[in-house]
């Protein structure tokens, strides 16, 4: 794959800026983490939604499930009965050795993925079989009846939720290994699905999008290239659970391992406001829904949600196409867009 200079430079300037971003600004470390992990959400999102227009409202799933799973997998991986350190009779208290704790994390990431991409191939033979919004409300369903089931399994902590291992180490040192975890892995997840876009997969699943039966007549296996899509989306989430329950430190089922009122949502809102379908949008719309979000968590708290519903309804009405898709229609040509019939469209003005 050839790139121009000014590509280079773009993803070299982006590189340079997520290594110093932690160290120019210490306070906001975890905000910036925070920021990656909004990408990986938007970008696994537009795999299904976007790309393939099959909008998932249940790939939150996935992030929750890795969590559950990173989280087990620590804690066993430290030597302890998962059973009795979860028991609401007593508690347990771990304490880990950093080849403990950093043996038990990369274990429970690799599982994590797996896990989820495992899940995704037995759910994907069941929701597949549903269309349009029907589809939509099926991975819905999965999500909030993930939350209720593991809320009454007590194996897991029940709706008490789980303490994850702590970090044995300093708290700044802390908090740069999550958000050096981050940013490589959302940094990994555009790469995957820059190549991934680019191969006969991106042509098949844009394919399924535009007419599903006619790819079908076409011979193309659909069922096999949704369960690979929704796959990959898994197994970057599934990462991305276990790291964030590692970051806040305890996993609850409805509020953070499966919020789909929040993060849920949240993957769509990004992807429609960058524009979906395409690869940088949904970059451009968690970096831009990520700021607002902050900035009034930090300053309207109280009308936050006003605010985001007042930004969820103007892209909606005014912006449907997002951020990109707008500037794509009024700058065709700065993103190599030839408009035929432009000079005499000009000529006859």
């Amino acid at each position: 794959m050839n790139l121009s200079p000014k590509t280079l430079a773009a993803y070299a300037a982006i590189l340079v800026c997520g290594i110093v971003a932690p160290f120019l600004f210490p306070n906001y470390t975890f905000q910036l983490a925070m920021l990656w992990i909004m990408i990986l959400f938007a970008l696994t999102w537009d795999t299904m939604g976007g790309q393939m227009g099959y909008n998932s409202l249940g790939n939150i799933f996935f992030f929750g499930a890795g969590m559950y799973i990173c989280a087990v997998v620590q804690i066993a991986w430290a030597g302890y009965d998962v059973a009795e350190y979860t028991a609401h009779f007593g508690a347990v208290k771990i304490e880990v050795t950093y080849a403990q704790y950093y043996g038990g994390l990369m274990v429970g990431l690799i599982l994590a993925a797996l896990g989820c991409v495992l899940f995704a191939i037995v759910f994907g033979h069941i929701v597949f079989g549903l269309r349009g919004p029907y589809f939509a409300i099926g991975t819905l369903g999965v999500a909030l009846a993930a939350g209720e089931l593991v809320g009454t399994w007590d194996y897991v902590g029940g709706g008490g939720g789980i303490t994850v291992p702590f970090y044995p180490g300093e708290p700044d040192a802390r908090s740069l290994l999550y958000y050096f975890l981050c940013f490589p892995l959302a940094i990994a997840t555009f790469s995957f699905l820059k190549w991934l876009y680019s191969t006969r997969f991106g042509l098949a699943i844009n394919a399924i999008r535009d007419d599903e039966e006619k790819a079908e007549g076409m011979g193309i296996h659909t069922l096999r290239y949704k369960t690979i899509a929704w796959a990959s989306s898994a197994f970057f989430l599934g990462i991305s659970g276990g790291i964030f329950g590692n970051m806040v430190g305890f996993v609850e089922p409805l509020e953070v391992a499966f919020p789909t009122v929040t993060f849920g949502i949240f993957m769509v809102v990004m992807a429609l406001l960058g524009g979906k379908g395409t690869l940088w949008g949904p970059v451009l719309g968690a970096t831009v829904f990520h700021i607002i979000k902050e900035t009034t968590w930090t300053y309207m708290l109280g009308w936050q949600w006003v605010a985001l519903g007042a930004l969820i309804i103007i892209n909606i009405v005014f912006f449907q196409q997002g951020i990109l898709g707008w500037a794509q229609e009024k700058w065709p040509e700065r993103f190599g867009i030839k408009v035929e019939g432009d000079d005499s469209g000009r000529e006859a003005g």
